[in-house]
Order: structure tokens, then C-alpha cells, then sequence
């Protein structure tokens, strides 16, 4: 290969400050780094400086391994000599910048250019945080593209070179540099606010209500911005007898921890509930499970119970530290259920019990479970008043007046504690509701097919993961 000329741009040399100094208002000073071993007479720092309208400061590194000792995190843009060696395996890779910051994953030269691209995907290697521009003797439209293509920001042919051709390369290099890793990073936090969407809708549940009348809502609000999953968990299952178990717990705290502690809860409930265990015996279990999986013997978490008979008309309720469900029945106002014979939360004390408490439900009712992030909002935007568990009785009254059930009583619940709140709320919310509702039982069983060998019960029409 014939040696080239020398790039003419100059050592750094001190420069007056009167002579260098961008006048107000102009752009921030730029650092280029020169990595030529034989740096000659040409355009100084000044010239460039007043073709770029600010302060350019420049500095030589004669080799790679020079070019590394030089390579801060004030360097704005590298000027390459595309004709240097590249130093042998072990050496020139000392530079802070030799990893990360998307410097993984760049696309290798063509095979035929390798050996001319070698110097450049070297310096790619250990500064890829910087901008790059190849500088070379060689008019090489082919070789250029390769060389951007690779990841250098643009290719300078060293005799069409000028003071304001250069400022101007250097000046779009680090912008479109700055530009690139601003896109990288948002594509890779994209990605990942995907997988971990993804995964959180995972392990949110999926109701087993195969074979029962009951209708089923849920809303779920996590606290933690930009999360799906909070401290607080719910499940609904149905068991082989007929009986419907529904739970819903809240774990102190409102961090991934916390999540994922919730989650663990919640598949050991089902396990269990499915295994046959109930009341106290599932509870303290629970408690087992908690004591052993948590971060700290600080952490704790309270839970409600409730399994509802195969008929409909009567449920055992179990509370660990947790608000008291809420029950309506038909031409009756919700009241609280009973909560003075709970026990405590999960985690608190070693050898607790909880006992199970027989309730009448009815023919016809609804029954609401939620976590107390619903009943801690303000009642009015600036007011230190919460709203409490009263209040939410008297606005879930008002909404049953308006004729709401379902999806729509829970979703205007939520709404209006938001709304009263006067944003969004700060703790995770979970509410769940179940019902039962004789004349729609009837309906279903006159439009119901006649059972066949290979037929099976319909789930209930709400029984769907709920939406967020």
C-alpha cells in the first residue's frame, strides 16, 4: 500500500482565549481527537474554530495505544487516519470506553475490505460512544460506504479538505452520533418495557371459574409507575366439589420485591386451595411460604378469604389483617362484613391462627374484595381527609342506586376514588368482585344446550383475566 500524505490538521497548540472563544449564544466547545502518526502543517484549531463558530480543541495521538490514554469522556469526535496499523492482539485497549453504549453487535466489513477497515473497526471497538470520521489520501466512493456502514459517521477525502468542510463534518457527526445512541437507548428501553409487559400480564391470573354461576370482575391499579404488577394479588378458583374460593392480599410495600413476593403468594394460595386446604391450615401455610421467601422479617402481607358454598347462599371468611369484604344483597344496602374475629397478617407472629367465619349470603348478591390502597385515597385534591371504609360503602351504595354492577360498578368505583384522590393514586389498588344472580342463572340454564357425553359447563361470561 502506498503511504499517504499527511492529514493536514495540526497538533494542538495553545491558543489565545480572545482567539478561540465562540461569542454568546453559539454552540458548546467540541474536543476532536487526531489519531495520525505523522501530523503536519495544515489547518489549525483557530481556523476551525472560526468555521464552526465556537471553540474547537484538538488533540494528536500519534498510534492507538496513544489514542486510548487520550479518549475521555470530553473527546466529542474522533478524526481517524484510516492508514494507521493495527496494534497486535493485547495492546491499544485501554481506554475506559471499551465497552457498552452499543458498541456490541456492529456489522463486520466486507471480506474483501476487512484489511482496510481494520484500524477503523478497532477505534469503533473501544470508543463507541464517540462520533468517527475516516480521513484518507484515497478517493473511494466504495470504500467510503463500507466504512459507514460499519458504523463511522462519514468518510473525508483529505484533498477536498477546508476549514469549513471539516467544522461541518465534525459538527454533523456528533450530532447524528448523539442522535444514533439517543435512538439506540430508546429501542432497547422499548424492548424492554415490552418483555417485562409481557411477562407481568404473565403472572397476572387467569380466574378457574369452569362450571360455576358466578359472575366475576376485577380491576387492578399498581402504584409503581410505568408498572403492571404492585403488592397487591387476587385469585379465583373453582374445586371439584363446586365450592369457589377467591382471595385477595396485599404485601407491605410497593417495589418489584414486593411483586413478586405477591405473585408467589398468590400461586401458592392456588396450589393449596386446589390441594384441598382451607381456613386456618392455608393460612398458615401462607405464612410458611412468607417467612421464607421474603427479603426482610419486616416484610408482611395481608389477606382475605372468602369460599363460597356449591349453592351460592353461604361462605367462610377468613381475615389476616385485611379490610373487611364488602357484601350486597338484593333490596338491601352494602354493609361490611364481620371483621372482629380476624387474625393477624401474615408474617407478623409465628404460630397465629385464623379463624374461619360462616356467613350468610343470600340468593342474590354481590360480594366485593379489595386492598385498602382503594379506601387510603383523599377525598378532595389538597385534603389530608381519606376516604376510608365507610366512604367507600356510601359511594358503592350510590352506584348500586344508579343501577351499576360488574365491570361497570367497579370501573366507576375506581374511577371516582381517582378522580376524589385528585390523580393518580400512590398505593396499588386491587378490587374483586363475585355475584349471583338467580334470574340470569335461569336464563342461562333455559338457553343452555342439553348436556351431552362430551359437553361441559360454560365459565361465566366475565370469568376472563380482567383488564388493567
Amino acid at each position: 500500500m502506498p503511504v499517504p500524505a499527511p492529514i493536514p490538521v495540526p497538533p494542538q497548540r495553545d491558543v489565545p482565549a480572545a482567539e478561540t472563544s465562540p461569542a454568546a449564544g453559539h454552540a458548546a466547545d467540541l474536543t476532536v481527537l487526531v489519531i495520525e502518526d505523522d501530523p503536519a502543517s495544515g489547518i489549525t484549531g483557530p481556523e476551525l474554530s472560526a468555521a464552526a463558530g465556537t471553540r474547537v480543541r484538538i488533540r494528536t495521538a500519534r498510534n492507538l495505544t496513544e489514542a486510548g490514554r487520550l479518549l475521555t469522556d470530553d473527546v466529542d469526535c474522533i478524526l481517524l487516519d484510516l492508514a494507521l496499523p493495527v496494534p497486535t492482539a493485547g495492546t491499544g485497549t485501554g481506554s475506559p470506553f471499551a465497552s457498552g453504549g452499543g458498541g456490541d453487535h456492529r456489522p463486520e466489513p466486507a471480506p474483501h475490505r476487512a484489511e482496510e477497515l481494520a484500524v477503523l473497526t478497532h477505534v469503533l471497538r473501544i470508543a463507541p460512544l464517540h462520533a468517527v470520521l475516516v480521513l484518507t489520501a484515497r478517493d473511494d466512493a466504495e470504500l467510503a460506504a463500507e466504512a459507514v456502514r460499519v458504523g463511522a459517521q462519514d468518510y473525508l477525502f483529505r484533498g477536498e479538505l477546508d476549514a469549513r468542510v471539516l467544522s461541518r463534518a465534525i459538527r454533523y457527526a456528533v450530532e447524528r452520533k448523539r442522535a444514533d445512541i439517543a435512538q439506540h437507548q430508546l429501542t432497547e428501553s422499548g424492548l424492554r418495557a415490552q418483555e417485562n409487559a409481557r411477562l407481568e400480564r404473565g403472572l397476572l391470573p387467569t380466574p378457574l371459574l369452569e362450571g360455576s354461576d358466578l359472575s366475576f370482575a376485577a380491576r387492578y391499579r399498581p402504584g409503581r409507575s410505568r408498572a403492571l404488577l404492585g403488592g397487591d394479588f387476587y385469585d379465583t378458583v373453582r374445586t371439584p366439589d363446586g365450592t369457589v374460593h377467591a382471595m385477595i392480599g396485599d404485601v407491605c410495600g410497593h417495589g418489584p420485591d414486593e411483586a413478586a413476593l405477591g405473585v408467589e403468594l398468590r400461586i401458592a394460595w392456588r396450589a393449596l386451595t386446589l390441594a384441598g386446604l382451607c381456613g386456618d391450615r392455608l393460612l398458615s401455610t401462607l405464612q410458611q411460604v412468607l417467612e421464607h421467601e421474603r427479603q426482610s422479617e419486616e416484610v408482611f402481607a395481608t389477606l382475605c378469604t372468602v369460599d363460597i358454598a356449591p349453592d351460592g347462599r353461604r361462605a367462610g371468611l377468613c381475615l389476616a389483617g385485611h379490610p373487611a369484604p364488602l357484601l350486597a344483597r338484593h333490596g338491601s344496602p352494602a354493609r361490611l362484613l364481620p371483621y372482629e374475629d380476624g387474625g393477624p397478617a401474615l408474617g407478623l407472629l409465628p404460630h397465629a391462627r385464623w379463624p374461619r367465619r360462616q356467613v350468610e349470603l343470600g340468593g342474590e348478591w354481590s360480594l366485593m374484595m379489595y386492598t385498602d390502597g382503594l379506601i387510603e385515597g383523599r377525598v378532595g385534591a389538597g385534603s389530608s381527609q381519606r376516604l376510608g371504609q365507610d366512604g367507600m360503602v356510601a359511594m358503592v351504595n350510590r352506584r348500586l342506586e344508579q343501577g351499576l354492577a360488574g365491570e361497570e360498578l367497579l370501573e366507576a368505583a375506581v374511577t371516582e376514588v381517582r378522580e376524589r384522590h385528585g390523580g393518580e393514586l400512590t398505593d396499588d389498588v386491587a378490587v374483586l368482585l363475585l355475584g349471583r344472580d338467580p334470574e340470569r342463572i335461569r336464563r342461562r340454564g333455559r338457553s343452555a344446550p342439553r348436556p351431552g357425553p362430551a359437553s361441559t359447563a360454560s365459565v361465566s361470561a366475565s370469568a376472563q383475566r380482567p383488564p388493567l
